[in-house]
């Protein structure tokens, strides 16, 4: 009777984990589904706002990187034959990077209107603005490789790479973007040190100049620069068929991955906080 018994508890328990977990999965689901209709929504209404809808997404960086390029390129005479190519793929990979964190960093403090009137997960907030910004990145990016297709630059075998790369700077982004919009909340005005923090980072990553500009004993300096590394391993896989620095992308990776697990966990720790502090 007691073995009998004992398995009646075993079986409860096992049913017991088995319901939460699939609680889990559903709550995950359900968070998903309101990600990506949240998204979809912030999209069409972006692109409602102008007559040209989602045209708008490859003219407003076709002439940005055009402005950049008749002020280097053409003005001051910087590079030389495939400065263009060279340029535009900096610019490309490195406004991914600053609309994100810039977009993203303010996401929690943006929606306080609707986190008082229904509770939602915080982390959905940022994470709307990352994938809203990572579909717009997408578009333009297709861009930037049909241009070095015409300009006679062919995929290689180091286009493998690519994922990866897109990856690991959606982790380095992920990451950066999360902390910021965590603690903004509590620190409004970090949105603008942010800003003008990006806006140095912008002069010191190398979009108008080569590693190789730099004098060998500053170079260690420009690689604590994760985007510096990050804009030259795509150079290298689109301009150079050649192979990322497998090392310097690792560590990139694994900073990345440690900062977003403590951004996670301090959103989900605060998560019913929010709405008091931004009242």
């Amino acid at each position: 009777m007691s073995g009998e018994l004992g398995d009646t508890v075993n079986q409860a328990g096992q049913n017991d984990r088995v319901a939460h977990r699939d609680n889990v999965w559903t709550r995950v689901g359900r968070i998903l589904d309101l990600i990506l209709y949240k998204t979809y929504a912030d999209l069409r209404a972006e692109a409602a706002k102008t007559y040209i809808n989602f045209l708008w997404w490859i003219i407003d960086p076709l002439l940005g990187m055009l402005v950049f390029y008749l002020v280097f390129g053409l003005l001051f005479q910087r590079g030389g034959d495939g400065f263009v190519a060279f340029l535009l793929t900096g610019l490309v990979i490195w406004n991914w990077y600053r609309q994100s964190i810039s977009h993203a960093g303010s996401a929690i403090l943006n929606g306080k209107g609707l986190m008082n009137q229904v509770h939602v997960p915080k982390i959905v907030f940022p994470l709307v603005v990352l994938l809203t910004d990572l579909t717009k990145f997408v578009v333009v990016f297709v861009l930037l490789l049909i241009f070095l297709l015409l300009s006679g630059l062919w995929p290689g075998i180091s286009y493998l790479a690519l994922p990866l790369l897109a990856m690991v700077q959606l982790m380095l982004i992920a990451s950066l973007s999360l902390a910021l919009a965590g603690l903004v909340p509590y620190l409004p005005d970090l949105r603008f040190l942010a800003d003008n923090l990006l806006q140095l980072q912008f002069f010191v990553t190398g979009i108008f100049f080569s590693v190789r500009d730099i004098p060998d004993q500053y170079q260690g300096w420009f690689y604590l620069n994760p985007m510096a590394g990050m804009i030259e391993d795509f150079r290298a896989v689109l301009l150079h068929h050649a192979w990322p620095h497998w090392e310097r992308l690792g560590a990139v990776a694994v900073f990345s991955l440690l900062l977003l697990m403590l951004a996670v966990g301090w959103i989900h720790a605060h998560d019913r906080d929010y709405p008091r502090t931004l009242r």
